[in-house]
C-alpha cells in the first residue's frame, strides 16, 4: 500500500530528526511507528479487558445462558409483554 501524509513543520521537523538518529528511510520509520503504536494500543485493551475480568462487573447479572446469541428474541418478548403483541 502507499499512502500520502500531509506532515506540519513540527511533525516534518520529528521526522527528520528519527531519520537522521536512526539512519532510517521515511518508509522505515513510519512503519516501526506502526508497528509501535499497534502494539501500545494492543496493550492497552489487553490490560483494560484483564482489568474488567478482574472486577466484580462480570458476572454480577442473572439472566439467561443464551441472552448473548438470542437477545432479539428476548428484547421480543419483552416488548410484546410491555406494549401487546403487534
Amino acid at each position: 500500500m502507499k499512502i500520502s501524509v500531509r506532515l506540519n513543520d513540527d511533525r516534518a521537523e520529528k521526522l527528520k530528526l528519527l531519520q537522521a538518529s536512526t539512519r532510517l528511510g521515511i518508509s522505515e520509520v513510519v512503519k516501526r511507528a506502526i508497528d509501535l503504536l499497534h502494539r501500545q494500543e494492543t496493550e492497552r485493551c489487553r490490560k483494560e479487558i484483564g482489568d474488567l475480568l478482574s472486577s466484580d462487573f462480570v458476572g454480577c447479572a442473572e439472566g439467561p445462558g443464551d441472552l448473548a446469541s438470542d437477545y432479539k428474541r428476548y428484547l421480543t418478548r419483552s416488548l410484546d409483554g410491555k406494549h401487546g403483541a403487534g
